[in-house]
C-alpha cells in the first residue's frame, strides 16, 4: 500500500493514501438505536434534521439537500457478512463534501416502499472520483441486505452529509474511542482525520468490543496503523473468543476502562458509539431527542463528565 509520510514533533510517522468508508446497519433488535448511526425511515430523517449540513457545491459529489443517485462501480466480499462497494462521483475530479464527523442518507425503494437508512462513511473530504463503503449485513437488515446484493452497474440514492461532531485539531490532547460492533465508523472517520494531519499531534486510543476476531472490521489495518502511527492504540475486546486468543475476553467492563482511557480532564475526550445495551453500560444512552442527554455508566463512575464525552 502506498504511504505518505508524516512529521510531527514527537516521531515520523506514515500515512495510507488511500482511505476507505465504512457503512453498517445494526441487528433487527438494534435499528431504533440512534447510538450506531443507523435507523429506520422517519428515525434517520428526524436525526439528520437534529443535525446541521454542509454547503452544497459544484466541486462537491454530494448534496445534504437533495438526493443524487450514484453507480455501483464494484461490490467486494471481505468477510463472512461484510462488503466493499465503491461508489463512483458523476466527475472523476469531484470530492465527496464530507466533513468530520458526519453521515449520509441512503434510500431504496424495497417492496414498493422508500427505506432510507443513516450512515457514517469514513472517506478524506480530499478523496476524488469515488465514495467506498463498507456495509456490514444482517439477514433482518433490509437496507443492508439491499446494498450487499448490490452489483456493478447498479445505483443507490444518497443525500448528505450531515455533521455529528465538529473534530477541530489539538483540541484534546488524548481522544479516546470505545466502540461496539459496527459503532467503529464514526470513530474511524474521526481517528483518520487525526492521522493524516502532519500538524495534529493528538493521541488516540481505540476499545474495540466484537463478538468473534472475524467480526473485528479491519483488523489488519488498524494493527498496521497502531504499528505507524505510536499515537494510536488499538485494545481488542470479544465476548466470543477462539481459545488461541490472548486479548481480553467477555464484555467491556469498568476495569477495562480505567486502565485504558486517559484521565476524565478537560484535556481528554471519550467518543462511544455501539447498540443500545452497550452505550447503557458505558456512557449511559442519548436523549430521544437525540441530544446528548446524562452521562452514566462506567464513565459517570470513573468521573467523566459531559464535557468529557461525546456519544455518536
Amino acid at each position: 500500500m502506498t504511504m505518505l509520510v508524516r512529521l510531527t514533533q514527537r516521531t515520523m510517522r506514515k500515512q495510507p493514501a488511500s482511505l476507505m468508508a465504512f457503512a453498517v446497519e445494526p441487528r433487527a433488535a438494534e435499528t431504533s438505536s440512534a447510538s450506531m448511526g443507523v435507523l429506520v425511515g422517519a428515525s434517520a430523517l428526524m436525526l439528520a434534521s437534529s443535525f446541521s449540513t454542509t454547503t452544497a457545491s459544484n466541486d462537491h459529489a454530494l448534496n445534504p439537500n437533495e438526493w443524487r443517485s450514484f453507480r455501483v462501480y464494484s461490490n467486494e466480499q471481505l468477510n463472512h457478512n461484510t462488503h466493499k462497494l465503491r461508489l463512483e462521483f458523476p466527475e472523476e475530479n469531484q470530492t465527496s463534501g464530507l466533513t468530520v464527523a458526519s453521515f449520509l442518507l441512503t434510500k431504496a425503494h424495497l417492496n414498493g416502499k422508500a427505506v432510507i437508512r443513516a450512515y457514517t462513511p469514513t472517506s478524506a473530504n480530499s478523496q476524488k472520483g469515488h465514495l467506498e463503503l463498507i456495509v456490514k449485513g444482517y439477514s433482518t437488515g433490509t437496507m443492508s441486505k439491499h446494498l450487499v446484493g448490490l452489483k456493478a452497474g447498479d445505483h443507490i440514492d444518497v443525500k448528505g452529509p450531515n455533521i455529528k461532531f465538529t473534530y477541530k485539531p489539538n483540541s484534546r490532547k488524548h481522544i479516546a474511542m470505545v466502540a461496539g460492533g459496527s459503532g467503529i465508523t464514526p470513530m474511524l472517520q474521526v481517528a483518520l482525520e487525526i492521522l493524516r494531519n502532519p500538524e495534529d499531534n493528538t493521541d488516540v486510543t481505540l476499545i474495540f468490543a466484537n463478538d468473534t476476531e472475524e467480526d473485528i472490521l479491519l483488523r489488519d489495518e488498524l494493527a498496521s496503523y497502531e504499528q505507524i502511527y505510536p499515537g494510536f492504540k488499538v485494545i481488542n475486546v470479544l465476548s466470543k473468543p477462539s481459545e488461541s486468543w490472548t486479548g481480553y475476553s467477555g464484555y467491556i467492563t469498568k476495569d477495562i476502562l480505567e486502565k485504558h482511557l486517559p484521565g476524565a480532564s478537560a484535556d481528554n475526550l471519550v467518543l462511544v458509539c455501539g447498540p443500545p445495551g452497550f452505550m447503557l453500560a458505558v456512557s449511559g444512552g442519548k436523549a430521544k431527542d437525540f441530544t446528548q442527554g446524562q452521562v452514566e455508566g462506567y464513565l459517570k463512575d470513573l468521573h467523566y463528565s459531559s464535557e468529557t464525552v461525546f456519544k455518536f
